[in-house]
């Protein structure tokens, strides 16, 4: 059936209209005025003079605007929450002062306030102010939780158990909540009011087994929760609350009799922690393929680690590195057949490495610490190198930088372990010299890595932290001959010894960067010349007898030489490569 004469006109005419409001919005991003309704499109008022500057352009207008709602509709609402708590704070202190209310009207008041506000905030949600209605959650549940330790702590008008289920009904109600609305904030409001819990209710008392069996219960529905939801930082959240509590309790009420209890809890909560990056919902989050399984580690391995040193139990260290190292690789099997990860199979692998390192007795020398560093550092680079390329840049830079911390603290461990160690090691057989064989190879692979990759910032920092380490170790074991009673003539010579090798090994950094057509090598090798002229000139020749300074001078002069001559002659052709890397 056709469109009567009638309807066609009107719907010319709605048509008309929303072309002209539309033309009416560009006019006026343009800086023009609307036109009139009803004035002929021909007789447009003339546009206003354009203010002094008129290069703001319509996305900085859209930043303002932008920032103009965030004030109003965020800054402002928090600060105005803030203020309604402050005044009902005040509002109450001057009711408690005056005696209007006593004990069990305030904590009745306290409650039905709290309930109130979370009901009420229910309704600005339905209107679609989800922000403001999850902040008034918040304040509506902690006066709930404040009120109820109020009627335990201050007034004991209500038994610790009826609390502590009131509390666990809260949090029950909030994990609901945000299990319904899809709301990570409320399930963090919830999971953060029930860890606080235990710490509301504390009497001071050891209840190893009710806080432990309650930690196990609280981190084990927030795994449940992420089986469901992809919410991970919750799980972090509650590793570190977890963490928290296993630190206060251990420093308060350890004793090596708890040995047994203490490690059972402990365990399962490391389990529940470590086992997660095998569930299926969650194989692809960064969260849970790096970041948890380190922290796990970190958490289960410092627990066990205090347990067994503060119970006596020394000797069973090693055998609980080599239990943790097999327990990842069996994660990383698991993880092959369940759950093909490479990134978290590549931590599991990182970690089963490190631990295996520092399995041998620990309380023998603190090299397998640093040992262990290195190990860690350079497995960690190795996976955001070659088994991260298809990840996110955030998370392997993230791993990236993981792995130059640990390698940091590695290399630092290397250089300052000679100070606390012996002070007459046996040259080239100690424990600083395996140490600094280690972070000499870590770093040469890392080296090897970024040349393999055409990475060239890391490499060159890290062929400097090379080169000092390399004259640093070689020193060392240098002096490490001299005799307990050593004279004087014996310190020249090892200085003079020492001298040398630096003449040879700037020597060799130049020959390398010959080689390589490397410049930035080439001037790490003057460089160590240069260090070798003013040691030679203002040290040695002070301190080295008539025949020493013959030989170093001589030596120096002929080195010097040598390489003046490969520059002149250009036989390399360096000219032309310094053109070519111009």
């Amino acid at each position: 059936m056709e469109d009567s004469p009638e309807n066609l006109a009107e719907q010319l005419l709605l048509l008309r209209k929303r072309v002209e409001a539309l033309e009416d919005e560009i006019a006026t991003l343009r800086g023009q005025r609307a036109v009139q309704p009803g004035m002929p499109r021909t007789q447009a008022v003339p546009p206003p003079a354009r203010p002094a500057r008129s290069g703001v352009s319509s996305s900085v207008l859209k930043e303002r605007q932008n920032l103009e709602s965030r004030l109003g509709s965020q800054i402002f609402n928090r600060v105005g929450v803030l203020a309604l708590l402050i005044g009902a704070a005040w509002a109450l202190k001057l009711a408690i002062d005056n005696q209007w209310i006593g004990p069990a009207g305030r904590i009745l008041a306290g409650l039905i306030a709290g309930a109130g506000i979370v009901v009420w905030s229910e309704r600005f949600r339905s209107k679609g102010f989800r922000v403001f209605s999850y902040s008034l959650k918040a304040v509506g549940t902690g006066v709930l939780y404040l009120s109820l330790w109020a009627s335990f702590q201050l007034y004991h008008l209500l038994p610790e158990g009826v609390v502590f289920a009131a509390m666990l009904a809260v949090t029950a109600w909030n994990a609901w909540m945000a299990w319904a609305q899809d709301a990570e904030l409320l399930a963090a409001y919830a999971l953060a009011g029930g860890f606080a819990t235990p710490g509301l209710l504390s009497t001071g008392q050891n209840h190893v087994v009710f806080l432990f069996s309650y930690l196990i219960v609280l981190s084990g529905s927030v795994v449940v929760l992420l089986a469901f939801k992809v919410w991970p930082r919750l799980l972090l959240g509650a590793l570190a609350m977890s963490s928290i509590y296993t630190i206060a309790w251990y420093t308060r009420f350890f004793t090596p009799d708890q040995f047994g209890v203490a490690s059972f809890f402990t365990l399962v909560l490391f389990l529940l922690f470590a086992m997660l990056p095998l569930v299926q919902s969650l194989e692809e989050n960064g969260v849970l393929s790096v970041w948890l399984p380190l922290a796990a580690s970190a958490y289960g391995s410092l627990t066990f680690y205090s347990l067994l040193q503060d119970s006596g139990r020394h000797g069973w260290l090693s055998w609980g590195a080599v239990a943790l190292a097999a327990l990842y690789l069996l994660l990383m099997r698991l993880q092959i057949r369940l759950r093909p990860n490479a990134v978290s199979e590549a931590i599991h692998l990182s970690l089963a490495i490190v631990f295996l390192t520092i399995a041998i007795p620990l309380k023998a020398s603190g090299r397998w610490i640093t040992i262990g560093w290195l190990a860690e550092g350079v497995s960690l680079y190795w996976i955001a190198a070659e088994k991260m390329k298809r990840q996110a840049a955030g998370l392997q830079s993230s791993v990236r930088w993981l792995s130059l911390g640990a390698l940091a603290l590695g290399y630092v461990g290397a250089i300052t372990l000679p100070w606390w160690t012996s002070s007459s090691p046996v040259p080239f057989a100690n424990a600083a010299f395996v140490a600094e064989i280690c972070a000499i190879a870590a770093l040469a692979v890392v080296i090897w890595i970024d040349l393999k990759r055409g990475q060239m910032q890391i490499p060159a920092i890290s062929s400097v932290a090379l080169n000092l380490l390399i004259l640093v170790t070689v020193r060392r074991e240098i002096f490490a001959f001299l005799p307990v009673r050593g004279t004087l003539d014996d310190s020249i010579a090892l200085e003079f010894t020492f001298s040398a090798f630096m003449m040879l090994h700037g020597a060799a950094l130049l020959a390398i960067g010959f080689w390589k057509r490397t410049a930035f090598v080439r001037w790490q090798g003057l460089v160590l010349l240069v260090a070798t002229i003013g040691k030679v000139f203002l040290y040695d020749m002070r301190s080295l007898s008539q025949g020493y300074r013959v030989l170093s001078f001589i030596g120096l002069g002929a080195l010097l030489m040598a390489v003046s001559f490969v520059y002149q002659k250009d036989w390399l052709g360096l000219k032309a490569v310094s053109r070519s890397e111009e």
